[in-house]
Formats: C-alpha cells, structure tokens, sequence
C-alpha cells in the first residue's frame, strides 16, 4: 500500500522544510502511486522521455552520462527525498540517465499535472524551483571539485559531502553509514582512474580519516577530513520535499 504524503517518512527529518496541510493535501493529489524497484534498475535513461516524476522514498541511486566511447560522468548519487526526473519534464528529454543502487521505493506522480504547482500552489512551485537551483549550485561544485581540487582534496570533498547528508537523513551513526556504492563509481563521479581512487582511499585511510570498506563508510574526522577537501560548510541545507 502506497505511503500517504501525510505519513511520509521523510517529513520527520529536520532536513526537510516543514508543510503546510494545504501543501500536504495538494502533494497527495499529485501523487499516483510508488514504485518498487531492485538494484541496478535502470529508472530514467538519457534522452528519453518519461510520463512519471519521482521522489526516492527509500534506498539509493545513481545519476550519469555516457559518452560515444562508453566512458561513464556520474553527475550525483542519489539519496532518500531527492526528486528524479525534472529535467524531463522541462526540456522534452533526459540529459542523463539515472539507476538505482540498493532496492528503491519511488512516489510516483503525474508528469502532466506538474504545470499546477505554478497556478494552484505558488508555495510548492518555489520548492520546484529551489530544488532546480541547488541541482545547478551542486554541478557548480562538483565543476570546481573536477578542474581545481587534486585527487586527495576531490576524494575527501565528495565523502565529506556524502556523510554531511546522510547525518541529515539519520543514516548515519557515530560517523558510520551503510555506503552501498563502488569504487568505480566514485572514480566516475570525480573524474580519477580506478587505480588513482584505490591509493587516494588508502591514503585517507592511513590518516584515519576515512575508511570504505564492505559497503560501510567510516569518517572519523569530519571536521579534519572537509579542511582537506576544502569544504567550509559542514551543515546540511533545510531543503524542501516533494
């Protein structure tokens, strides 16, 4: 049975911008149902098409690029509260294709009916708009992080950023969470070799600063491990929820 929007699990983290009961009654209208996906699922592929938008309700997933010689940009991981598929509903098509990493459940709402946040709820449309603007604030970064950060700054700076968020969604405990990702995967994100993240890893492990290992990422330092990735803000933006 489909979650209701009032129950939404995702609405107890503080993380999340609190709503109104008009903005839950109106979410509940747009929503059409959830779907249950496995791992390596693919959910949206570039350049095409979907009716659907959706909302990660639980597990994660993966956003990426391929290139014509098959070399693979991930563009960002996916985590619980993160809207998929706007892109489409703007532009006509995908830029990229997006995949889940664990088992998922997806809200599921009505593509057609996205144009009603802009006449029906000018509070839900900022949040539309929000969330489009923090999408471009993060590539922006992650632009920087690729051309100016070297590969031990890089690695530090995207676990950093990765155990800042998952605190914010309560997954995370005494700087440990479940990280169910691939090396390879983050090798793609940051544009490194697998070999070169294998030693960058390596290195933060042997200043015990971070450690992945058997799907588990430990932070020991947040604090120590963000100066050296060049990360001033340690506290995870309040973001609003669709």
């Amino acid at each position: 049975m489909a979650t209701k929007c009032i129950n939404c699990p995702l609405r107890r983290r503080d993380i999340f911008e609190k709503m109104s009961a008009d903005e839950v009654r109106f979410m509940e209208r747009f929503k059409v149902g959830e779907l249950v996906v496995d791992a390596g699922t693919p959910i949206l592929m570039e350049g095409s098409n979907s009716p659907q938008l959706y909302t990660a309700l639980y597990g994660m997933g993966l956003r990426y690029k391929l290139l014509p010689n098959g070399k693979r940009q991930v563009v960002g991981l996916i985590f619980p509260g993160d809207f998929i598929g706007l892109q489409a509903s703007v532009m006509g098509e995908m830029g990229h294709s997006v995949e889940a990493t664990t088992r998922m459940t997806l809200c599921v709402f009505d593509r057609s009916a996205l144009w009603s946040f802009f006449k029906e709820s000018p509070t839900r449309a900022y949040s539309l708009t929000w969330l489009a603007a923090v999408e471009e604030h993060f590539l922006g970064d992650a632009l920087a992080t690729l051309g100016q950060r070297n590969a031990l700054q890089s690695v530090a700076w995207a676990l950093a950023r990765i155990i800042i968020r998952a605190r914010a969604l309560g997954v995370e405990h005494e700087g440990e969470m479940k990280f169910p990702y691939k090396q390879q995967d983050l090798a793609d994100a940051l544009g490194l070799s697998l070999v070169h993240t294998n030693k960058t890893l390596a290195r933060l492990k042997d200043r015990q600063l971070a450690i992945w290992s058997d799907g588990i990422l430990r932070v020991n330092n947040l604090e120590e491990l963000a100066e050296v990735g060049l990360l001033s803000d340690l506290d995870a933006a309040t973001r609003p929820i669709l």
